[in-house]
């Protein structure tokens, strides 16, 4: 099965939009249909939300790195950031807005030194899109909500989904189940 048919699965989308976006967006790309989830992982529901867009504050709030990666594109170096390889229970949220992205039982060792997912805690609060910088052909991870730019994700992973969503460290916020 193909990343798109089983994210669109997982989701209960019937169709498939052209941009590979799982988040379902209402009247413009002002709002956006997330799903909620409480600190320890439990599913609260669908909610259609204004995007998050808060520049000014996100240059205040963020480390430096964590800026240039989530609201430029950046990456951290592989191995430089502490809790790359955390495999507590938990839940990762967006630095940038606190959508929850990743669930902590879908963490595995990829050895990138990157953390490493299998899929998102739910496909509607992530989107994916065709990354061309540096040459290179990649699909680029970002927070539906926020559009952060969270990493890229491979077709190199472990079972069930074969996936791997290489995400940078700086952009994610444990929260510890």
């Amino acid at each position: 099965m193909q990343r798109r048919q089983f994210l669109l699965a997982l989701s209960g989308i019937a169709a498939a939009c052209a941009t590979r976006s799982f988040a379902g967006t209402t009247s413009g790309n002002d709002k956006v249909t997330i799903m909620q989830f409480t600190d320890n992982g439990k599913a609260l529901g669908r909610a259609t939300l204004v995007k998050v867009s808060k520049d000014a504050e996100w240059r205040r709030v963020l480390s430096p790195l964590a800026y240039q990666v989530t609201r430029e594109q950046g990456t951290e170096r592989a191995f430089s950031q502490p809790g790359y390889d955390r495999h507590d229970p938990g839940l990762y949220r967006c630095v940038c807005c606190g959508n929850a992205l990743f669930d902590a039982r879908t963490k595995f060792d990829s050895g990138t030194g990157w953390p490493s997912f299998w899929q998102p805690i739910a496909a509607e609060n992530v989107r994916e899109k065709t990354d061309y910088l540096f040459g290179m052909t990649r699909t680029e991870v970002q927070c539906a909500l926020c559009d952060a730019h969270l990493g890229h994700v491979f077709n190199d992973g472990p079972k069930p989904t074969g996936l791997r969503y290489c995400m940078n460290t700086v952009a994610l916020r444990f929260v510890p189940a």
